[in-house]
Parts: structure tokens; sequence; C-alpha cells
């Protein structure tokens, strides 16, 4: 089913009571946002170029709002969809708390006051990124590759990965090798992140008709994508640690995170969906919550070990 149709046979929510404060700020996806904000700070922090904190303040601040707003905007286009996945029907559209009208409304204005103001505190860098960041989230990955290809996922990964370089770019004005292989952690990590929690929750994308790996090409198929791609990020992961911002609390880091996420990957890849529907899923669900600590645990460490040298203790394995 094309994009259109799904948006012309979808039946409209009936709106409710008049919008809380907290509706408009669930269309901005806080959970996503903090992870916006989380890896773009890290990525400020760890450059090699000291900044003001009010301009550290200030660029978090804007890039958030663009995270927020690209959710609004991604909220305003899937809201058909929406409808229809469990996962999702509780959002302020579906549930019927905002119309897509002022979903549309919030997302561009904060689109345009989020990149203009990070241009203007920061640099022209920082902020085409922010803005590039935006357009692919919106319509390279949520209106184009996400109804049209398995690989909806795997490309549009990008758009989250790159909060770490534009925090960066900030910092420096531009890009290096450091920021490239922050933003390749993050985009080689999103595919098994996504389709461990696609395996239980198949059901939702198949009725959505969103062509996700496990609808196109089955569990099996699926298991071994999770499991090339895990041994693809584990070697992304330690080239990090021998850069200018790697050091040994990274290097720890992520030996042990990749040793226990290769393990996770492996035990889904031996499994069949017999045993998996016996176990209710249960290796895949504890993999997708490995996959959020996993992130958070090498950013974390970045940050350590550029602690450590800025009190003389490292100097880099570079």
């Amino acid at each position: 089913m094309s994009d259109t149709s799904l948006h012309s046979v979808a039946p409209a929510a009936t709106r409710g009571a008049e919008p809380e404060l907290k509706d408009y700020f669930a269309l901005l996806k806080p959970r996503v946002m903090s992870l916006v904000v989380f890896t773009a700070l890290v990525g400020l922090l760890v450059a090699p170029t000291p900044v003001h904190p009010f301009l550290i303040f200030t660029s978090v601040l804007f890039i958030a709002l663009g995270g927020g707003a690209s959710g609004a905007l991604n909220m305003w286009w899937d809201a058909d969809i929406d409808r229809i996945m469990r996962r999702t029907q509780k959002r302020p559209i579906p549930a019927g708390k905002v119309s897509e009208g002022e979903a549309l409304g919030l997302g561009l204005a904060l689109s345009g006051l989020a990149v203009m103001m990070l241009a203007l505190s920061a640099n022209i860098v920082a902020g085409a990124l922010l803005a590039f960041t935006i357009f692919f989230y919106v319509v390279v990955y949520t209106m184009w590759l996400k109804r049209w290809t398995p690989q909806n996922i795997v490309i549009g990964g990008a758009a989250g990965a790159f909060p770490p370089m534009i925090g960066w770019a900030v910092a420096t004005g531009g890009v290096s090798v450091e920021s490239v292989l922050m933003f390749a952690l993050i985009f080689i990590w999103t595919p098994p992140h996504f389709w461990a929690l696609a395996l239980f929750m198949k059901s939702d994308y198949d009725e959505a008709k969103v062509p996700m790996l496990t609808v196109t090409h089955g569990h099996d198929a699926t298991r071994r994508h999770i499991l090339a791609y895990t041994v693809l990020l584990a070697v992304t992961s330690l080239g990090l640690a021998f850069t200018s911002i790697g050091g040994p609390a990274y290097l720890a880091c992520a030996l042990v995170m990749n040793f226990r996420f290769l393990v996770g990957a492996w035990k889904i890849w031996k499994r069949d969906t017999a045993q998996a529907e016996a176990d209710a899923y249960g290796e895949e669900k504890r993999f997708f919550k490995l996959s959020l600590w996993y992130l958070f645990a090498h950013f974390t460490a970045l940050l350590v070990d550029a602690a450590l040298r800025s009190f003389g203790f490292w100097g880099g394995f570079s």
C-alpha cells in the first residue's frame, strides 16, 4: 500500500479536550530527544577546542529543539500508521489530543528557529548539519524510505547519528575523523537495535504495511542481519578507541560491551521462530534493552577519557 492510500484511508481520531503543554511536549519525542542531547553534548565536550559554558548550553538547547522538531514532523506524517500500531496509538495525534495541523506548524516553526539560532550562535557548519539532519529524518527517512524499503532503518539511521557531529562542529567549526567515527558508531548501532525491537513487535509493522526487515524477509533473515551488523559495530567501536578522543576507559567499555552484544546477537541468531515464541522473545527483548545501555556506555566512556586528559592523566592512544 502506498503512502497516499494509507493517508487517505486512516481514520482521524476524535479531537478531545484542549491540548495541554505535556501533549505538545510529547510531540517532540522526549526519549529520542534525550539521546540526541546526550550524544551532541559528548561530541561537543570531547572536541579539542574549549567552548564557553553559555555557548554549550545554547547550542545543546537548539540541537534539542531541532531534534524535537523532527519528532513533531515525523508524527504529523506518520499519523495514519501511528493509529494502527499498538506501540504508537497513545501518541498525541492518534489519541486525539493534538491535530495534525498543529504538529506540522510546531515542527516547522521549531525547525526554522533551531537552525537559524544555532548557525548564528555557533557557526554555519553546525547550523547546516542540523538543517540537513532534520531534512534527512523527515523527508528522506519518514516520507520516503520508511514505507518503501526494508533498508529503511539502515539508511534512515543516519539521521540519529548526526548529533555528535553537530556538537563537534559547534566546538571546531568542522568535521574530523573522530566526529565521523562517532557518527558511524550510532549509524551501525541503529539497525540491530531496531531489528531486535521489530522481532517482538512484528505484527505492528505488518498491520501498518511498514516494510521492516521482519515483514519482508522474515525472522531468520533478520537474525542473520543483526549478527552481521553487530560484528561490524564491534570493529567500528574499537576503532574509535584509537583516535585522539579514545582512552583506557573507552577501550575497556568497548571490549566489555561488544563482548556482551556479540553474545546476545549470537544467541538470537541460533534461535528459530518457534524457540523465540516459546520464550516470549526473551532473548530479543534482553538484546534490545542491552542496546540502549550499549550506546550510553560508549559515549559516557568518551567523557571519562576527556576528563582524564583534562587533568593530565592520559594523552590518548593516537
